[in-house]
């Protein structure tokens, strides 16, 4: 099979052998943001709380994307245009001074986004799912990618100082609150606790549909699978490569000269 052509750059000589009709999600619109969240509520931990309350000030350390909640809704006075809200949950973690103790916290934040994704009116039933299908009709489908956030700050404030307090936080999904592994105080004392996020993130508005692509040839495996018995443990790890790079630190990281910057300021600060 010499003139077979495999996955990756193509050269001149590579031939099609037909066109074929497949299904697969198009991206009508996307976007992509780098958001610089000032000054998030963040809602300590019930075992946070007690370090908080006698604390002088919070030294940051983390901050992880747990998840995210996606909303889709029509744009009524623009036709194919639609509105993505999305609902960010981050896992906040800092240093309380001067105990040292670790604290946990949750901060919520909204973001709403306007993409076009075009109409349709087609309902779509499959049996992956019954025939059961309760989405909203002709919607389409937004899809949030997004990384861990930069925490920038973390702060203590008095809560007269804080105009955030406006709306507060009322409920969380309980999915949300067993990932930070206790429960979360939704109210507030005398301080409150302040995050600065930044957040890179990619939204797409796309819908299923029939498109017609190249085809060379059939994708068949070329690695052959690598196993071994229970009876035969060393020669199964006797396939296994050699973690060199786990003994030995690189000579240097591919990192963004911006991105590494920023850290840099951030750890001097």
């Amino acid at each position: 099979m010499a003139d077979r052509v495999l996955p990756g750059p193509l050269n001149d000589t590579a031939a099609l052998r037909e066109a074929v009709c497949i299904h697969t999600r198009k991206i009508f619109d996307s976007c992509r943001d780098k958001d610089c969240i000032e000054d998030l509520r963040v809602y300590p931990t019930i075992s946070s709380q007690q370090y908080l309350s006698g604390a002088i000030s919070v030294r940051p350390r983390s901050a992880e994307l747990l998840c995210a909640k996606v909303d889709v809704d029509e744009v009524s006075f623009n036709r194919g245009y639609y509105t993505v809200d999305v609902k960010y949950f981050f896992k906040i973690k800092g240093t309380v001074f001067p105990c040292g103790a670790e604290i946990t916290g949750l901060a919520v934040w909204d973001k709403r986004v306007m993409l076009f994704g075009s109409e349709g009116n087609a309902k779509i039933f499959t049996s992956e799912d019954s025939g059961i299908h309760c989405d909203k009709l002709g919607q389409p489908i937004a899809v949030v990618e997004a990384v861990d956030p930069i925490l920038l700050s973390l702060k203590l404030v008095d809560a007269g100082c804080c105009d955030s307090l406006e709306n507060e936080l009322i409920e969380v999904p309980e999915s949300t609150i067993s990932m930070l592994g206790d429960g979360i105080v939704l109210g507030h004392t005398g301080r409150v606790l302040l995050a600065t996020l930044g957040l890179f993130s990619i939204i797409k508005l796309e819908r299923d549909t029939q498109i017609v692509i190249p085809v060379f040839n059939y994708c068949i495996p070329e690695k052959e699978c690598v196993g071994g018995s229970e009876d035969d443990p060393c020669t199964l790890f006797g396939r296994i490569r050699f973690p060199i790079e786990e003994f030995f630190p690189p000579d240097k990281v591919e990192t963004c000269e911006e991105y590494r910057t920023l850290i840099e300021s951030l750890n001097q600060g």
